[in-house]
């Protein structure tokens, strides 16, 4: 299934609001871990700061070495950390714990700064804790001689415990985030896709030809420019169409009178005495027939005219539909007989009485019935048969002749189509049936197969013709 656009704009939005969470979370948690970090570091500093003053206040005179053999506890009493004491080589003199040391010389960062007469520090891991550990390393002075480095140490794994549970709060806290910005995002998405999803709806309509409903528009934006622009683009086809309607109007009107006296004429000629000239008694036959062909063009033009400005009516009343297709199957066997199709008719028997107009159904008969000839070669078949299904009685008109490409079915009923068949011109008969249909709430659905015939199939609602 394709992406729909309100997919992608949440989609779009979740993307930006995770990728926002995620970098502050990261900046909240790194921010969070360096100021605990710090405070440790701040501890550990003003502890060995007061450590190495003491001893460069009372025991200045006295060595490393007889001070960690003599009065080891000057530095271990102001801490709970682990203390070491190193001489200007790194190597180790002293260890609180007695934790070994690789070559007992220690060389990390925090040693060699305070080596250099400044405060080090090292975050880092050891092979007698399991944890991180964080060195604060001071060097130790006698009259601003360095002669050693004491060294705290002391195990973050409270302290990382501590930001790590934070961190959780902090996931917690950018889960909801996420989930609120989600329901906060699909109604954004939302106030832009509901009124492309009603303009959309009203193009469909107006693409069948409903060019009287017109788009709300909800915001002065894009889409508000686009729905005053479908509705000025539904005025103007109206406005089109009446033209239209009124020229094929009076143009129908027009052709009336010349075709009844080139008719009229023609009968006329062909009455008198015309010497047996063949050529001449065709030529006034033709004349009549195609007279006659042009005179219905006519009248369905006039139809049509009257259907698309909306000034037919209908005159509805009480009428059998068992009745109506058995007198236009008697009126319609002749012409089936001399084309030499066998016209069958199946009715069901007690087919309720609807309210409709008589003579426009015998119209979309008529028409469909002719199709039906029109395309059936000689020794085809055609059939009328009528029944009940739910609340609708069904007309089904079905031939066994040429049939239509699947490719055309979705526009026969279009007027003046031509198919891809040049024997196939739906003219305006078919779209003057469906307009019919249409005004008496009904539908007409039409299924064809190439070479193998046509069904078209009319329904009218039962609950139209109750009075």
């Amino acid at each position: 299934m394709k992406a729909s656009i309100k997919k992608r704009l949440v989609g779009n939005f979740m993307l930006v609001i995770i990728i926002t969470v995620f970098i502050l979370e990261m900046f909240l948690f790194n921010g969070m871990r360096l100021y605990y970090y710090k405070g440790v570091e701040e501890i550990l500093f003003n502890q060995i700061l007061f450590t190495s003053d003491i001893y460069s206040r009372y025991f200045s005179a006295t060595s490393l070495e007889d001070i960690i053999t003599d009065d080891i506890d000057v530095f271990l009493y102001h801490t709970e950390a682990q203390v070491q004491i190193l001489n200007l080589d790194g190597k180790v003199l002293m260890d609180s714990i007695g934790a070994p040391h690789p070559s007992n010389v220690i060389k990390t960062n925090d040693v060699v700064k305070a080596i250099e007469g400044e405060k080090g520090v090292w975050i880092g891991n050891v092979e007698y804790d399991t944890s991180p550990i964080m060195a604060v390393s001071y060097p130790l002075a006698i009259e601003g001689r360095i002669v050693g480095v004491l060294r705290f140490i002391t195990s973050l794994r409270e302290t990382n415990k501590i930001v790590n549970n934070i961190g959780k709060v902090l996931l917690i806290f950018g889960l909801i985030v996420i989930f609120i910005s989600g329901g906060v995002s699909l109604f954004l998405a939302n106030t832009i896709v509901k009124p492309l999803e009603d303009v959309t709806k009203v193009a469909e309509k107006m693409a069948t030809g409903q060019l009287k409903v017109r788009s709300e528009k909800r915001f002065n934006d894009e889409i508000g420019k686009l729905s005053d622009t479908l509705n000025y683009m539904a005025e103007e086809l109206i406005k089109k169409e009446q033209l239209k309607s009124d020229f094929i109007s009076s143009i129908s009107h027009e052709l009336r009178t010349p075709l009844t006296s080139i008719k009229g004429w023609a009968i006329t000629l062909q009455g008198e005495e015309l010497n047996e000239n063949l050529l001449l008694i065709d030529g006034l036959e033709i004349i009549e027939q195609e007279s006659d062909r042009l005179t219905n063009m006519v009248e369905e033009l006039l139809d049509f005219s009257k259907f698309v400005s909306g000034r037919i009516t209908l005159n509805k009343e009480e009428v059998d539909i068992i009745d109506i297709v058995n007198k236009i199957s008697r009126q319609l066997k002749p012409k089936a007989e001399e084309a030499n199709i066998d016209l069958e008719v199946f009715q069901c028997s007690n087919l309720p009485i609807i309210f409709a107009d008589e003579n426009r159904i015998k119209q979309v008969l008529i028409n469909l019935l002719d199709n039906a000839f029109k395309f059936t070669p000689a020794g085809g078949r055609v059939f009328i048969r009528t029944s009940q299904v739910n609340d609708n009685i069904i007309i089904e008109i079905e031939d066994n002749g040429c049939g239509i490409a699947e490719d055309d079915i979705p526009y026969i009923k279009e007027k003046f189509y031509k198919g891809k068949n040049s024997q196939f011109n739906s003219g305006l008969g078919l779209s003057i049936c469906d307009e019919i249909v249409k005004l008496h709430g009904g539908s007409m659905e039409i299924q064809s197969e190439l070479n193998k015939g046509t069904k078209v199939i009319v329904s009218f609602p039962i609950e139209e013709g109750v009075e």
